[in-house]
């Protein structure tokens, strides 16, 4: 079976970092793009960001400003997401996410940049 297993969440100050980890199996890692969404409270879910199978990525400037990063190892079947320079509205509920014909979703690992 596909498992998408998040990872990495907590508290964090703003201005702080955190790395979050997705850690797939049950599929061909290397050859899906894979994605990062966020849910914050009270909003509906929003897109992060997608790395391709070449390595490849896109972000969504609105959500990332430039203080996230999308990277894959393909040999440990891993998505990861950095995220650098937290800010309150960065809290939410993280998920990764195997788009395609049959879409595959993570539990989350939550964030919470709060003093």
């Amino acid at each position: 079976q596909v498992q998408l297993v998040e990872s990495g969440g907590g508290l964090v100050q703003p201005g702080g970092s955190l790395k979050l980890s997705c850690v797939t199996s049950g599929f061909v890692f290397r050859d899906y793009g894979m994605s990062w969404y966020r849910q914050r409270p009270g909003k509906e879910r929003e897109y992060v960001a997608t790395i391709r199978v070449s390595g490849n990525s896109q972000y969504d400037a609105n959500v990332v400003k430039g203080r996230f990063t999308i990277s894959r190892d393909n040999a440990q079947s891993t998505l990861y997401l950095t995220m650098n320079t937290l800010k309150p509205m960065d809290t939410a509920v993280y998920f990764c996410h195997r788009p395609g014909t049959e879409p595959a979703w993570g539990q989350g690992t939550k964030v919470t940049v709060s003093l």
